[in-house]
């Protein structure tokens, strides 16, 4: 599952300001963003980054990140994965 998640990290970093969506809409944060930046899914103290945020796909627990739930990138069975938006997809 980890492997997936940095999969899907390293494919999209090479796009400036690549973020990630859950399929509901809900705003999951920055991918490739430095660990110092807010919004970022790197950053382990943010919102988006860290084990505990609500809107994680880090968090273990949570709706985005646990490995049962259907809207996570960690869920190797999932049908409705993330999405991920690039600058021109964001407008």
């Amino acid at each position: 599952m980890k492997i997936k998640l940095i999969a899907l990290l390293l494919m999209s970093t090479s796009a400036t300001g690549a973020e990630i969506y859950a399929q509901d809409g809900t705003y999951l944060g920055k991918l490739g963003g430095s660990s110092s930046q807010y919004d970022s899914t790197a950053n382990p103290n943010g919102p988006y980054g860290s084990t505990w945020g609500v809107n994680s796909i880090n968090n273990p627990n949570g709706r985005y990140g646990a490995s049962w739930s259907t809207q996570s990138p960690n869920n190797p069975y999932t049908i409705t994965p993330p999405v991920i938006k690039t600058e021109g997809d964001l407008e």
